[in-house]
């Protein structure tokens, strides 16, 4: 059986250019082609495929995917015995989180006050005060950083959680469009970066173009929020920053 790429993609749950794109850097290669050039996709296409997708369900980049994909010591029962045993991880750790959630809105609804530790443990390990007193000496004369700190101060815990989920959403669009191929100074990827302008002003402070141009530039000066950016996808540090900056000269 040989398959279409229109008929693979709905099987998948893709977008043909997803397909169009893996095919392109080599990561999934269709087995045929008709005599008009049409991508035809064999069974074992298809398994391959659901490898790539498993993985990246779990967050690999595609050049990491390729590397375990392409290994020839490796077959498909380790792949699934590997994803299996990282599935198994995330669940433990999404239902940690869950628990956190239940126990804060238990509190909420008894009305007992959350320690600093309990309001933010949903975050894992992000310290929302970990660069309070470097924030103070750099910014705290300035409008914005006391703009912030009024604001952020009446936040509850349904707040934060409703801004974290709010950037979640746009950093899984990021990563969709870095792994389509896309670059940063396309159209979509400044629409995203000028949505992450918008994030701050309605959550933060007023931040004009010049304002988000400045902070984009300390995501790869400075090797902290580098190596939290790129934590969360390879490359996004320099990619939103490069998107931001795009961004700040299409609105001037």
């Amino acid at each position: 059986m040989s398959y279409s790429v229109g008929q693979v993609a709905r099987f998948a749950g893709v977008t043909v250019r997803t397909l169009h794109h893996y095919d392109a850097i080599g990561l999934l290669v269709p087995s045929e082609r008709t005599h008009a050039g049409h991508r035809k996709y064999s069974d074992h296409d298809l398994d391959r495929l659901q490898q790539i997708l498993f993985y990246r369900g779990l967050d690999f980049p595609l050049e990491a995917i390729a590397v375990l994909l392409d290994d020839p010591h490796t077959d498909t029962q380790e792949h699934l015995r590997r994803q299996h045993d990282l599935l198994t991880d995330r669940i433990d750790k999404l239902r940690e989180m869950a628990a956190a959630v239940e126990r804060a809105m238990e509190a909420r609804k008894m009305g007992v006050n959350l320690t600093p530790e309990e309001k933010f443990e949903v975050f894992g390990d992000f310290d929302p005060d970990e660069y309070q007193e470097e924030a103070e000496q750099r910014w705290g004369g300035n409008d914005p950083y006391r703009e912030s700190q009024r604001r952020t101060a009446t936040y509850t815990k349904d707040d934060w959680q409703r801004i974290k989920s709010a950037g979640d959403d746009l950093n899984a669009r990021f990563f969709a469009l870095m792994d389509s191929g896309a670059e940063p100074d396309s159209p979509e990827a400044m629409d995203l970066a000028e949505e992450h302008r918008q994030q701050i002003r309605e959550h933060y402070y007023d931040c004009t173009y010049e304002i988000h141009a400045c902070l984009a530039d300390m995501f790869t000066s400075d090797e902290r929020f580098t190596r939290n950016l790129d934590g969360l996808h390879p490359g996004f540090a320099a990619y939103l920053k490069e998107a931001i900056l795009a961004n700040a000269i299409r609105s001037s």
